[in-house]
């Protein structure tokens, strides 16, 4: 979301930082403006409504007081009048608000004025690079060399068959050891952020609301690119309810008759008194557990598209201590995304596929510049992966229109792979400005009885796990198929320094 008032007061910004996203995206200003305007018409209307019925409303008495049916009878009918035009009024309130709101929640955020003009990836400007790609003769695909080794039972360490036959195209089965280093490489990862970097470690959940999504703003527009799971029905809840509450009721039963303390004749007279209010009983439990399954299952949940989305989520409708500021997440998660769009691109291997691991960093700080800083740093940490694993890669500045809808600036890192002869992103590194926090509600006090202000948010890859297996796969790749194992990884591997086919 986007402070109105400050569209209002500077439109031509607005104008202008959205038709850098997109030519003509501008235009929503005139829209905004134009449902702001109605949206303010609406309350005063109905605000001046309430004034003239509050008002007359009371003279309704003194009058009929005076016995002065005349006078009361015209102050009815102005009080009937305004009520009439309080209800229009709210109708075209609500209206003009869900049109406003809609349109504000569909806009990206404003690119700083640093990022790049460009309408694709083209436009991107390279920072810097780190380290010399490897000459490799003749380098082979991960997919071949991954699906070339077997484990110890004789079958693919890099499992597409298999994973197709249960699940579709873009998903895999790693098994023994190419399993075991990516399970390395997230605990390396992890270990480097918290340890050396600062962040704190968080287990989320996978599954959110979506309420969740849009405020790190993957919904509304994005939702095709998520996987959604299906709501238990209203009659599934009631009937689940209703036996837990009778298995409740039943637990109760037996517990009094299995109580050694009480006389068989008192026993009797506890499960007489019970039994009267069983049915009672029953209902309130049921009552109580059909509101708790509601909240945990009455709607549909999304399965998460990046652990961004409940890290950013942790401090959501909150008001922090500045003190408490910047904080630091990082994550090891399953990520599910459907790849909408993205036909008949990287079909083969795992560069792209519907379920991936990565390694989410997230920051929450005060303000534009500790943001700006903070991703500076955030980069770094990313980067510092590649570096202690020996993978060449380049910083990317992106542009404009290669930018994620939610940054207004992103830095992405892209790692060398041999088979391609060129780099692909492994990390994106993005700086949100407030445009998280206002769809969040998360804000920050600077000090005791200061006004709420809020807060700017960060996220980055720290790094994606699968493609930073296939990095490591192709740049450690051997003449024989075999594949070394970095050494920033053997402790975490046993000591292991070489995979080959058992």
């Amino acid at each position: 979301m986007f402070d109105i008032r400050a569209i209002r007061d500077n439109p031509d910004a607005f104008r202008a930082a959205w038709n850098r996203r997109k030519p003509g995206l501008g235009d929503s200003v005139d829209e905004i403006l134009r449902h702001d305007s109605a949206l303010r018409k609406a309350v005063t209307d109905k605000q001046d409504a309430e004034k003239v019925r509050n008002e007359n409303s009371k003279l309704i008495g003194r009058a009929k007081a005076e016995k002065n049916e005349d006078e009361a009878a015209r102050l009815m009918a102005l009080v009937a009048e305004a009520k009439s035009t309080i209800e229009t009024a709210g109708e075209q309130e609500a209206a003009a608000k869900a049109l406003l709101d809609d349109l504000l929640m569909g806009l990206p955020n404003l690119p700083l004025a640093v990022v790049p003009l460009g309408s694709d990836e083209e436009g991107n400007e390279e920072q810097h690079r780190w380290g010399d790609p490897a000459r490799i003769n003749n380098p082979k695909d991960h997919a071949d060399l991954g699906e070339a080794l077997k484990s110890d039972l004789g079958f693919s360490q890099m499992d597409f068959d298999s994973a197709v036959k249960m699940s579709g195209a873009r998903f895999v089965a790693l098994r023994g050891k190419l399993a075991r280093m990516e399970r390395a490489l997230a605990a390396f990862m992890l270990d480097l952020q918290t340890d050396e970097h600062g962040y704190e470690e968080v287990s989320p959940p996978l599954l959110v609301r979506d309420e969740a999504l849009v405020g790190t703003g993957q919904l509304p527009k994005f939702e095709e690119d998520l996987f959604k799971t299906t709501a238990i029905t209203q009659a599934g809840l009631e009937q689940y309810a209703s036996e837990s509450a009778s298995v409740a009721a039943d637990s109760i039963e037996m517990a009094i008759y299995s109580d050694e303390e009480l006389e068989d004749a008192d026993k009797r007279a506890v499960l007489e008194g019970f039994q009267e209010d069983r049915s009672k009983f029953e209902k309130q439990q049921a009552e109580e557990h059909l509101q708790r399954l509601k909240e945990m299952f009455g709607q549909s949940h999304f399965l998460i598209p990046t652990a961004e989305v409940p890290l950013t989520n942790l401090v959501r409708d909150q008001i922090l201590d500045a003190s408490r500021l910047p904080l630091r997440f990082t994550a090891h998660t399953p990520c599910f995304r459907s790849e909408a769009g993205s036909a008949g691109r990287d079909t083969k291997g795992m560069i792209r596929l519907h379920q991936f691991n990565k390694v989410e960093l997230v920051s929450i700080v005060e303000n534009e510049e500790a943001g700006l800083a903070e991703l500076e740093r955030m980069t770094g940490c990313a980067e510092e992966v590649l570096k202690r694993l020996n993978l060449p890669f380049r910083r990317m500045l992106l542009c404009t229109g290669d930018m994620g809808a939610g940054a207004r600036k992103t830095y992405d890192l892209e790692v060398w792979i041999p088979s391609q002869n060129t780099y692909r992103e492994i990390s994106s590194c993005s700086y949100c400005g407030d445009f998280q926090a206002r769809r969040m509600d998360a804000r920050f006090r600077k000090e005791a009885g200061a006004k709420p202000e809020f807060v700017h948010t960060l996220n980055g890859s720290g790094l994606a796990v699968g493609r930073t297996l296939v990095a490591v796969i192709e740049n450690y790749q051997n003449e024989d198929g075999s594949i070394t194992v970095p050494d920033v990884l053997r402790p975490y591997m046993g000591g292991l320094e070489i995979i080959a086919s058992s």
